[in-house]
């Protein structure tokens, strides 16, 4: 059954290839009409081209769909405003954001320059902040709005992209505190942790740098770097949750933290405490730290992670 989402319009940034790709196919197979927004770069965020943002477009017109392309970067806190304007220019309204845009540059924390860090945070964690700064202006007067923001289980701790996953767990907890500031508004705000077999985790590099963490014995064989899923995974299965959490059935789902990938959705529980220990006055006093701790939420700890 199609037509879903009929008379919507959403933007879905790095929507070229990959994952942002098979999302914006599957906005539009349910009547959306999509700004595939996508500067055409490399894995490392390099260079531009703009044929992959229009292939998309064209793929969604042979289809019947409406769409336009976009090629402006993200990152760059006018140039979003710019995506939301150009959406509004072309199709009158903007109803959905679905923030995908990524890259990486994998490296020990050790051996990352800030450089390397500063890139990576400024298009997966800025650049969500700054469509989503942008949208929900519109969507405040509308009083209605979807935005799905694009976390990874790599921010549950992988080893060698400590950029990635600063920028992703960041994601997570930026999409909490738009879904609690939106709500009233009639919007909902969600993430999604994709497991996707894509350029960004087949690549040859890409791969190189797997089979090293390997060696280390930092992943495993089923690793992939969008967190562990197989490599035969297809990009267009996460299209298929955008575009529920997209739709006006997923208006009461605010706040989710959802892993999908392969036959699989699962959701994440909020973090929360799950050992405590209390003063034995009304304040800690340094050497009772020293004393009770080890004994107690110490023991959550065995020594193989240290």
């Amino acid at each position: 059954m199609a037509g879903r989402l009929e008379g919507k319009v959403a933007i879905v940034t790095g929507a070229g290839r990959g994952i942002g790709r098979g999302e914006a196919l599957a906005l539009a197979r349910e009547g959306a009409a999509v700004v595939v927004n996508d500067l055409g770069g490399s894995t490392a965020g390099e260079g531009s081209d703009e044929s992959f943002a229009q292939q998309v477009v064209n793929e969604i017109e042979e289809a019947n769909g409406q769409a336009i392309a976009n090629y402006l970067d993200v990152s760059n806190y006018d140039a979003s405003s710019e995506i939301i304007k150009q959406t509004l220019d072309t199709f009158g309204q903007l109803d959905i954001v679905v923030n995908n845009a990524g890259i990486l540059r994998d490296r020990m924390v050790f051996n990352m320059s800030e450089q390397e860090w500063d890139a990576v945070i400024a298009v997966h964690l800025k650049g969500t902040f700054n469509i989503s700064k942008h949208a929900s202006v519109l969507f405040r007067q509308q009083r209605s709005g979807r935005f799905i923001n694009t976390g990874s289980e790599s921010g549950l701790g992988a080893a060698g992209q400590p950029n990635y996953a600063a920028a992703k767990e960041g994601i997570v907890g930026f999409t909490r505190s738009l879904a609690n500031a939106m709500t009233r508004y009639n919007c909902t705000a969600n993430a999604i942790r994709p497991r996707a077999a894509t350029r960004m985790t087949l690549s040859d590099e890409m791969e190189a740098a797997r089979q090293a963490r390997i060696a280390r014995g930092e992943a495993s064989e089923g690793d992939s770097e969008e967190g562990g899923g197989l490599a035969s995974l297809d990009p267009n299965v996460v299209g298929m949750l955008v575009s529920f959490l997209a739709s006006d059935e997923a208006q009461h789902i605010n706040g989710g933290d959802f892993m999908v990938g392969g036959n699989e959705i699962g959701m994440f529980s909020m973090p929360q405490i799950e050992s405590r220990i209390f003063a034995t006055g009304s304040s800690w006093q340094h050497d009772e730290v020293w004393q009770r701790f080890p004994a107690t939420i110490g023991q959550h700890f065995s020594a193989s992670n240290q």
